[in-house]
């Protein structure tokens, strides 16, 4: 009776209305297909015939089935580095901040959301050559101990064209790691800023004293005391100056930065006077409430630890040139963050190299030894980025020079490296 049942059930699908058409869509589907891929048989058959040297040209730009099977284990090894590395590391931050989280009535959400959501990305892409490196180095001696990078440069294939996959994948990994360092960890940074002041005692800088600054060409403001967090500031005095002469003087009792406007650079001064000296002749205007437009921004006042981080590479670059025009000082470290996001973008090329030389070959021991050099050059590629940046703040060493130091360090070290790979 089962069977039967089983029958009659077949019987009706196979008999419905949505069945058939199913089965007409699927022919149609095929029927397409082979129609779309018969202009390509043709071209492919008459380009191999009559002119095989430029057919086979062409194919060559595309990834081949060795170049598939490598960038998949770089990849999936690359990931998997990440993951493994960066759940350790949770394990003890949730073990050093477990008591301020209970102390500090963290919620749950907030910890998982705000913490440890932009907690991964951060890291992850702060010590991204490292994982490069492990990865390269990793898969490629298991490959050299099974043997596979013999049987392929047997095949005829070089150790250039053995290259040629791992580049690739570098590609995707830089241009990931640019695109997270420059526009999605900043937001993420200020998240996790703001969590951290909540929920870990991290006190942020909200205020400042004495503030003086240029805020465009022959124009001077001055802040006796401003709050970051209302965006108020107290005894504010602004100077402009044509041919080292001054023209006008304003000052307010209080200023309040206007945070929903649609364009920035709007204030609102209270108890206001503005006096215009006009040769001989002075004129004095005063009132209670004035919206203004001055070229400064809260930013522009407060500096906090880490803010750099807290910008994405258009702002940075933006801010930097606005700091530049006013003749700031405290603009270094800003370059150094812009030029490194893009530096450290280029690293994993450079490592890359290095990894493929060192652990192609096959020895005995395994990859034991190649682990450790792999761990330390990639420790002393950071340590290097931390002690280039520190000379260019502290040193006066020009920030370009700073952030791509490692690299031409390392970039060194790399053609060393690929001059002694097997060919």
């Amino acid at each position: 009776m089962a069977k039967l049942s089983l029958r009659r059930i077949k019987r009706k699908i196979k008999g419905s209305r949505i069945f058939r058409w199913l089965k007409m869509l699927v022919l149609w589907i095929k029927l397409l297909w082979h129609y779309i891929r018969l202009p390509f048989a043709w071209l492919k058959e008459f380009a191999t015939v009559k002119h095989p040297k430029v057919w086979y040209g062409f194919t060559s730009i595309f990834p081949g089935r060795l170049d598939r099977y490598i960038i998949g284990k770089f990849i999936g090894t690359y990931f998997f580095a990440i993951l493994l590395i960066i759940s350790i590391a949770i394990v003890f931050d949730v073990n050093e901040n477990l008591s301020k989280f209970t102390e500090y009535h963290a919620p749950m959400k907030a910890i998982v959301f705000d913490y440890y959501a932009n907690f991964v990305p951060y890291f992850a892409n702060l010590f991204s050559p490292l994982f490069v490196f492990i990865a390269v180095i990793f898969f490629t001696s298991k490959m050299a101990g099974n043997s596979e990078i013999i049987a392929i440069m047997a095949a005829g294939v070089s150790f250039k064209r053995l290259m040629r996959p791992y580049m690739l994948s570098c590609v995707l990994i830089s241009i990931m790691s640019y695109y997270l360092s420059s526009y999605v960890i900043p937001h993420g940074t200020v998240i996790r800023q703001n969590f951290e002041s909540l929920y870990k005692n991290n006190k942020k800088n909200t205020s400042a004293d004495n503030v003086q600054l240029q805020v465009s060409p022959g124009v001077i403001a001055y802040i006796r005391y401003y709050d970051n967090k209302t965006k108020r500031g107290f005894g504010f005095c602004l100077d402009k100056f044509e041919n080292k002469k001054l023209v006008s003087h304003m000052t307010a009792q209080e200023i309040q930065y206007d945070t929903i406007a649609d364009e920035k650079y709007h204030w609102k001064a209270f108890s206001w006077k503005v006096r215009e000296m006009r040769g001989m002749r002075e004129k004095i205007t005063q009132g209670v409430n004035l919206d203004t437009l001055i070229i400064m921004e809260p930013t522009d006042l407060v500096y906090s630890k880490g803010q750099q981080e807290t910008f994405t590479s258009p702002e940075l670059k933006e801010y930097i040139s606005k700091q530049i025009d006013r003749g700031s000082a405290n603009v270094v470290r800003y370059q150094v963050e812009y030029h490194k996001r893009i530096a450290s973008s280029f690293a994993s090329f450079i490592l890359t190299i290095i990894g493929l030389s060192l652990s192609s070959r096959k020895r005995k021991g395994g990859m034991g030894m190649y682990l450790g050099i792999g761990l330390a050059l990639s420790f002393i590629y950071i340590m290097l980025q931390t002690v280039s940046s520190t000379f260019a703040i502290n040193a006066g060493t020009p920030a370009p020079l700073a952030a791509w130091a490692p690299n031409i360090i390392f970039a060194f070290v790399a053609y060393f490296c690929y001059r002694k790979a097997p060919n």
